[in-house]
């Protein structure tokens, strides 16, 4: 009985945890300690308090119902508002989020957090995730070879960036690979097999994981597996088939040949996936007359671009080695090095500057200098996060570049999820991503602060990243269009090849799209190696409800693995699909919002639907066709690579929980040289 009093006694007291930036006139469910709260007040807290843990259980159709109910007893309390346009934010309604929360920023709440947010979202909106992709470069930060007369490593060459955020850095000097993450802080190094590398030049990651090693002084290229360790040779000193003088710079097709630039042999040698020599190209060919210095190599679609730094040109041949064009006037660069496919087109480094160049037109573009200092750029490499990474031979350092508008911008950090139930043990995930919905990756503890009340929690753990899993969740959705009962192989086909490739780890859902979509499958995905059509029970449909089957499959995904997708299995023509409840705008919100990947495997040649492809391409998914020469097994691969800026931490909390009524606040920012952001959030302690 003394219990219930005190808890009654409690829900009458005001709590005020926000920070002063964000109290208003209208104190609403946060106001003075000394005053004893109202009716309506104390019917609102309580469904304010269901509100937030619904929220924080992913349930956020509930937590809108939950919040709405508190606005009827105090209509214009900022935080409720601040909340229910959380809950559809989450929800994928961002209209609905956007109008909730500018009208508590117009009653003066929530201050430049809040129209940040705002701004964030609104823009979003317009133009997606989409960026200027010819936009100059700019420094974000360096990792010098020395730090306090210690050398770190000597001559960067090659980068190699993993979808983890840390990065691989070839260093020709000191013949070593170091492993570096995003805070410049080694974490490993390989010095190769026993006799050590022999000056690599360059660093590349096959299609199967592994990792490839040009060794310029060598003449030879080391294959080694996803941890550096060393595996076998390719290749030899000398100038027949198969040998090279001097290898440069690297790359791999789609077929899994790998292409290397033989600078003293003017050449580039071709070998197959296991090392076997097929061929070279590169010589006189007609009115081309050969390679005088090939360096850097790019592959697009069917075309083998090169390098040549005696020239000064680009050279463009097809993949069985014909020589096609040049692609820019001689002498249009003075020292070209490596070449990348970045952002549609291909980036090559030129002694102190990155240049973009068309690889239809030969257009250039100069995405950022260095300066009159030293320099000798050999690298430009995107890496996870957006980032470019640059290495300098001659000034001894990396540069971490990107583009000025996410330097001026900073971050968009989110806390998503949050459980004190074992209070005052508080474990909370943030989502970190920039303002283009790109994930930030790679982040380790020492870029995290939390604080409560603007003082740091204690005992503060990074527990896990998303980026760091090598599983993932997935639900195929399966078309039941009656155009679909004309491909039953290739859809067969299809989700045995995927449910093989997740060698029984992970959940696999599968989703009917029919007239009324219908979820017929949820397990381990070993067991439906025996896949058939049949055992689907949705029947065949004139026109399928391609929204709802969406929407689905997305909520099961909700709380499922960090890493989790749809994939979508389609047969049927642009006529076959319905969109009547959901529009384009709001189910892409809602996968984006929730971290979810959408990927499309098209099993027939009809023309696909425009919402399809728009969703797509709005997610963070790709296309397949089922009978393409690589076939299905990388959808999976591609789905666990996806950037996911995701992590959990912990925390003992300071705060006095007021037998679980009281609202607590906590704040978040996140460092990444010199980007920030920040956001605030509050929950509720076990109720006693």
């Amino acid at each position: 009985m003394k219990k219930f009093i005190a808890r009654i006694s409690a829900a009458l007291l005001i709590l005020s945890p926000l920070l002063a930036q964000n109290t208003t006139s209208n104190a609403g469910l946060l106001v003075p300690e000394d005053r004893i709260r109202s009716g309506n007040e104390g019917f609102a807290s309580e469904e304010f308090r269901r509100g937030v843990q619904a929220y924080y259980r992913c349930a956020f159709n509930d937590a809108i119902v939950q919040f709405e109910r508190a606005l009827t007893y105090m209509p214009d309390d900022n935080l409720i508002l601040e909340w229910l346009g959380k809950s559809y934010y989450k929800s994928g309604l961002e209209g609905s989020a956007l109008s909730y929360w500018q009208t508590a920023a117009d009653n003066g709440y929530g201050g430049l957090l809040l129209e940040n947010k705002i701004e964030i979202v609104r823009e979003r909106r317009v133009t997606g995730d989409s960026t200027d992709k010819l936009m100059r470069l700019s420094e974000a930060g360096a990792f010098p070879g020395e730090y306090n007369g210690n050398q770190i490593y000597s001559g960067p060459v090659s980068v190699l960036t993993n979808y983890d955020g840390t990065m691989w850095i070839a260093a020709y000097n000191s013949n070593e690979l170091i492993l570096m993450n995003q805070n410049g802080i080694v974490i490993d190094r390989s010095t190769g097999p026993l006799n050590g590398f022999d000056r690599p030049s360059d660093i590349i990651r096959l299609n199967d994981g592994n990792i490839l090693v040009a060794e310029h002084a060598g003449d030879r290229l080391a294959l080694l597996n996803s941890n550096a360790k060393f595996i076998k040779y390719i290749g030899s000193r000398g100038r027949g088939k198969g040998q090279m003088v001097g290898p440069l710079y690297l790359a791999q097709d789609y077929l899994d040949r790998i292409y290397a630039t033989d600078y003293g042999n003017r050449r580039v040698d071709v070998f197959d996936s296991e090392g076997n020599a097929l061929f070279s190209f590169g010589g006189k060919q007609g009115s081309f007359p050969g390679l005088k210095g090939p360096t850097g190599i790019a592959l697009v679609d069917e075309s083998v671009f090169i390098a040549d730094d005696q020239t000064g040109c680009i050279y463009e041949f097809d993949r069985a080695g014909n020589y096609i064009r040049e692609l820019v006037e001689p002498a249009t660069f003075s020292k070209p090095e490596a070449m990348r496919f970045l952002n549609g087109s291909l980036v090559i480094c030129d002694s102190n500057r990155i240049v973009s160049v068309n690889q239809n037109t030969g257009a250039t573009f100069e995405y950022a200098r260095t300066g009159n200092a030293p320099s000798r750029i050999t690298v430009a490499q995107p890496d996870v996060n957006g980032n470019v990474v640059v290495s300098d031979f001659t000034a001894n350092e990396i540069y971490m570049m990107s583009k000025v508008q996410e330097l001026v911008g900073g971050f968009f950090v989110q806390i998503e999820q949050l459980d004190a139930s074992k209070f005052p043990q508080v474990t909370v995930e943030l989502r970190v991503e920039n303002r283009h919905r790109q994930p930030v990756v790679g982040l380790q503890q020492e870029n995290f602060f939390l604080s409560e009340k603007q003082q740091p929690v204690v005992n503060l753990k990074l527990l896990g990243a998303a980026s760091n899993n090598t599983e993932a969740d997935i639900t195929l959705i399966i078309d039941r269009s009656k155009t679909s009962l004309l491909y039953k192989t290739e859809i067969e086909a299809a989700v045995k090849e995927i449910v093989a490739s997740m060698n029984g780890k992970g959940i696999l859902r599968i989703v009917s799209e029919g007239a009324v979509p219908v979820t017929e499958y949820v397990g381990r995905p070993d067991l439906l190696g025996d896949f058939t059509i049949d055992s689907l029970k949705t029947p065949l449909a004139d026109k399928v409800a391609a929204d709802l089957a969406l929407r689905l499959a997305s909520n099961d995904l909700v709380n499922a693995s960090k890493k989790r997708a749809l994939v979508i299995i389609n047969a049927g023509g642009k006529n076959d699909f319905s969109f009547p409840q959901y529009n384009l705008a709001e189910l892409t919100a809602y996968m984006n919002n929730n971290s979810i990947a959408c990927s499309l495997v098209q099993v027939s040649q009809n023309s696909l639907a425009e919402e399809l492809s728009y969703i797509v391409d709005n997610t963070a998914g790709n296309e397949y066709y089922v009978y393409r020469p690589q076939g299905l097994s990388d959808v999976l691969k591609d789905i666990i690579e996806i950037p996911q800026g995701i992590y959990q931490l912990s925390f003992t909390s300071s705060l006095q929980k007021n037998y679980g009524l009281s609202y607590l606040p906590l704040e978040a920012e996140v460092y990444l040289l010199n980007r920030s952001g920040r956001d605030e959030t509050g929950y509720f302690a076990p109720l006693e």
